[in-house]
């Protein structure tokens, strides 16, 4: 194991990290929650995730921090343009410069990179390859853990929509693997009973689930309690934390799930109690 994920998964090979990076994207229905950075990320240490995921515009905002033990940070190293409520004419994925260089300066645990599979938009899919690639020769040199968030969508109502597909989401995995992914990002299958044929797809690597779009706290939870149970090492949410009404009693109820494998009604039951 690179020794920067020994921050990242800690001694139990686990991770709950909390995306605050919505605000890179430019979509405006991501903002409610975080407007105020400085109060989130100081709201996020307090309750004592694993990791937080920040862009290289406010990663700083955690690192400058002076707490001896902190969060580890998950930089975001990409910018696309795939989630507005409306398909934009002309779709990318644009690479930070030097974000590796960055990533370094900034002691983070890990850089993460989307591998987008988009409905109609195989140029855009041959970019996130190339930048996945460029990557994974850039991290190599440094000890630059590389997680990878495969991600494919679909055209719905005129935007695109995430894609539930086991055989789909699996396929994506095990490019990202292939492709050199020290951990991977995942989306939920719409069958969860066969979220394990995703966790095979992964190869031995650390795969956390992604969290998408807000949720009630039951479906959350139960999907957080699912996926860990068929041998996912975590989640990585952020929506359903950060828009929560108590987001630090939500990261307490999702590492309860992910580190002492609490039920769902347990962790509901924190939740409720916080």
């Amino acid at each position: 194991m690179l020794p920067r994920l020994n921050r990242l998964l800690g001694a139990d090979g686990r991770c709950v990290d909390i995306a605050v990076d919505h605000g890179l994207f430019g979509e405006s229905s991501f903002i409610p929650g975080i407007e105020d950075m400085p109060a989130v990320v100081r709201t996020l240490v307090a309750a004592a995730p694993d990791a937080i995921q920040l862009s290289p515009g406010h990663a700083a905002l955690l690192q400058d921090l002076p707490a001896a033990r902190k969060p580890a940070l998950v930089l975001r190293s990409d910018v696309a343009n795939v989630y507005g409520s409306r398909r934009a004419r002309e779709l990318f994925s644009v690479l930070a410069e030097d974000v590796v260089a960055r990533a370094v300066a900034l002691d983070a645990a890990c850089v993460c990179v989307n591998l987008l599979l988009l409905d109609g938009e195989p140029e855009l899919h041959r970019e996130c390859v190339e930048n996945v690639l460029a990557l994974r020769a850039a991290c190599d040199p440094v000890g630059m853990p590389l997680m990878v968030e495969p991600l494919a969508m679909r055209v719905h109502e005129g935007a695109f929509a995430t894609e539930g597909d086991t055989t789909t989401i699996a396929t994506l995995v095990r490019q990202a693997a292939e492709l050199g992914a020290d951990v991977i990002k995942a989306d939920p299958t719409d069958a969860l009973d066969e979220y394990h044929r995703v966790v095979q797809a992964a190869g031995g690597r650390p795969l956390l689930v992604r969290g998408g779009g807000r949720a009630s706290d039951e479906e959350v939870l139960r999907r957080a309690v699912e996926v860990v149970a068929q041998g996912a090492r975590g989640v990585v949410y952020g929506r359903n934390v950060i828009q929560h009404a108590k987001p630090a009693a939500m990261v307490g109820a999702l590492m309860a799930i992910v580190h002492e494998q609490a039920t769902a009604h347990r962790a509901l039951a924190l939740l409720d109690a916080a």
